[in-house]
């Protein structure tokens, strides 16, 4: 009798965990389709943090400066 010994064993749960990967983040995109369309037609960064979830920003807060401080008149 013929043993493949563990080289087979290896390459098929390889193949299976290549697979499974392929499996959950073509699952993660189906998750989160219509969030991250909605953020890239209006220009957000989109930051992926996790199966089935995302970040988002919008850039445009990052031009937004804090008004410089009104000294108070004492009367």
């Amino acid at each position: 009798m013929y043993s493949q010994g563990t080289k087979g064993l290896s390459r098929r749960k390889s193949r299976v965990l290549t697979r499974l990967q392929e499996l959950l983040a073509w699952a993660d995109r189906e998750i989160c389709m219509e969030p991250d369309e909605f953020a890239y037609r209006r220009g957000w960064t989109v930051t992926r943090t996790g199966f089935g979830s995302r970040r988002y920003r919008d850039p445009r807060f990052d031009l937004i400066k804090i008004p410089p401080r009104v000294p108070e008149e004492v009367s």
